[in-house]
């Protein structure tokens, strides 16, 4: 081969390279190529961080919620706008109110929140040392770290230690109540909600809204904020019965009842208020907002 030909060949080889990866660099940003690509990386790529507009969002990819926030660009974004706009219609959003999140995971509502500038402060329990982990990265990374406190614990009645369950599918099923005999039991502290503000020096009369999702343990976790409860803080959680079973949603009912009237039950289309007492049980699961 001349010297000319093999110059040629480079180059059509070279075009040719540049238009296949530029057809794949517009196929791999369209939702079904951000699929493929989320599902097929390798065990070596731990974490990964994408620029999501008026954000950055780090994560596992080989964990739902990552997945979900590479592929969509959020989490469940409107989950937390929808929740603003209630509280907003009801007159209960204060500015100079703190936000209590306990069950942070990675931090995708926990800077939502903060996002939407409707609160002094967010307090952000997660103990899950993997979430922990990235929600630091979030926090930082996105310029939140005077609005936000992280705290690397669960929430529970006393002090001390307790065996805590790590889900390696999705790492926001991880649960102080295991769920599944995969799940890998390891110790992380636990504190009471009292002791968690105490510690950070917040009054707790400053709490504007209590936000919760630690999968199944909530009964316990409220057990843990009695003086929250008695003031009727708002209190927005997702509510499982098929976690707490029949005789534990019924207990629990009777519990949120003797502090709270009234409550606003969020199903996907739409909205429901109702009286605590008559919290539906037959549901395996749903959010609800318990008003003052």
């Amino acid at each position: 081969m001349s010297g000319q030909a093999w110059l040629t060949g480079k180059y059509w080889k070279r075009r040719l390279r540049k238009a296949r990866n530029a057809l794949a660099t517009r196929f791999f940003d369209t939702r079904t190529g951000r699929r493929l690509l989320i599902e097929n990386i390798g065990p070596r790529v731990t974490s990964m961080t994408v620029d999501a507009g008026d954000h950055l969002m780090s994560f596992s990819p080989a964990d739902y919620i990552g997945r979900k926030v590479f592929r969509k660009g959020h989490f469940e974004r409107e989950a937390v706008d929808r929740l603003l706009v209630i509280l907003r219609q009801r007159g209960l959003l204060k500015k100079d109110g703190v936000l209590l999140e306990i069950g942070g995971n990675i931090g995708t509502q926990t800077v939502y929140f903060a996002l939407a500038r409707a609160f002094a402060g967010i307090v952000s329990v997660e103990p899950d040392p993997r979430n922990f982990r990235l929600l630091e990265q979030n926090i930082r990374q996105n310029g939140l770290i005077d609005t936000v406190h992280l705290v690397n614990c669960a929430a529970g009645e006393d002090e001390g230690e307790i065996d805590f369950f790590l889900n390696h599918a999705n790492h926001g099923k991880s649960s102080a109540v295991r769920q599944s005999i995969r799940d890998h039991k390891i110790t992380v502290p636990v504190r009471p909600v009292t002791g968690i503000l105490d510690g950070l020096g917040i009054d707790q009369t400053a709490i504007s809204l209590v936000w919760m999702d630690i999968e199944g343990y909530e009964p316990v976790a409220c057990r843990s904020m009695l003086p929250l409860l008695a003031r009727r803080a708002p209190l927005y959680m997702e509510f499982t019965p098929l976690f707490y079973g029949p005789e534990g949603t019924k207990a629990f009912i009777r519990t949120l009842a003797g502090f709270y009237e009234d409550c606003l039950v969020v199903f996907e289309d739409g909205e429901k208020e109702m009286k605590v007492r008559d919290l539906p049980t037959e549901f395996d699961q749903y959010d609800v907002l318990f008003l003052p």
